[in-house]
C-alpha cells in the first residue's frame, strides 16, 4: 500500500516528509458550484507513502483509514494541495495516527461539525501549522450556521457511508464465542467486535483500505 518510507533529510540534515491534502468530489454538481467556492468534498492527508481519512461507522472505535494515495474507493479524485512537510520518521508517524484514531471514532463523526474535512484541517494543522483551502470545507461551516434549517437527516450524530466505503457488514457474527444464558451483550462485547472487523483490512475495487487501529495508552 504505497512507500511507506517517503521522505528526505533538508541541507540542514533534518528529516522531513511531505503532507499533501488530497481532495475528491462527493457529486458531479461540484462541477458547476467550485466557481462560486462551494461544493460537497472528502479529503484525506497524504504523508509517508499512505492517504488517511475519517469516516462514519456504528461503533466506538477508530473511523481513521488509510488507502492508496488519491484512490480512495467511492470518490472522485479532483486535485492536491501540498501543505508543507512533517519531521516525524514513519515509525514515530505511525504512533501519532494511532493516538488520533483515539479521537476520531466512526460513531462520532457528523456531516456538519466532525467530517472528513475537519479531520484533514486537524491533521494539517498538527503536522504542518497550516489549513487546508477554505472552500474544501466551506459547506460545512455554512451549514453551522444554518443548522436550524437543515434536514433533520442531515443534523444527526452518525452519518452512514455507502457500504462499499466502510464494510461493516456483520458476516463475521456467527463465530460469536459462548456466554452464560443469563449475560445480555454489553456496550463493550460490541466494541470489541467492531475494533476486530474494522481493523481487518478490506479490498474494494482492487483497492485495499485498513482502519488506523487506535492506541490503548490515552
Amino acid at each position: 500500500m504505497g512507500n511507506i518510507n517517503s521522505g528526505s533529510e533538508d541541507s540542514d540534515g533534518n528529516y522531513q516528509a511531505p503532507v499533501i491534502l488530497n481532495i475528491y468530489d462527493l457529486t458531479p454538481i461540484n462541477n458547476y458550484t467550485r466557481c462560486v467556492g462551494l461544493g460537497i468534498f472528502h479529503s484525506g492527508i497524504e504523508v509517508h507513502g499512505l492517504e488517511y481519512g475519517f469516516g462514519a461507522h456504528d461503533y466506538s472505535a477508530s473511523g481513521v483509514f488509510e488507502v492508496e494515495p488519491k484512490r480512495c474507493p467511492g470518490f472522485l479524485y479532483r486535485c492536491s494541495v501540498q501543505l508543507g512537510y512533517t519531521k516525524m520518521p514513519p515509525a514515530e508517524f505511525r504512533l501519532f495516527m494511532e493516538d488520533v484514531a483515539s479521537e476520531y471514532h466512526g460513531d462520532t463523526y457528523h456531516l456538519i461539525t466532525k467530517n472528513c474535512n475537519h479531520f484533514t484541517e486537524d491533521m494539517a494543522m498538527r503536522l504542518t501549522g497550516k489549513e487546508i483551502p477554505g472552500w474544501v470545507n466551506r459547506l460545512a461551516r455554512i451549514g453551522v450556521m444554518c443548522s436550524c434549517l437543515l434536514p433533520e437527516s442531515l443534523q444527526v450524530t452518525t452519518v452512514k457511508q455507502s457500504p462499499e466505503y466502510h464494510n461493516c457488514s456483520e458476516e463475521d457474527g456467527s463465530e460469536s464465542q459462548s456466554t452464560p444464558t443469563t449475560r445480555e451483550p454489553t456496550e463493550i462485547d460490541e466494541a470489541d467486535q467492531a475494533d476486530k472487523h474494522l481493523l481487518s483490512p478490506t479490498n474494494v475495487g482492487g483497492i485495499e483500505v485498513s482502519f488506523v487501529r487506535e492506541s490503548s495508552v490515552r
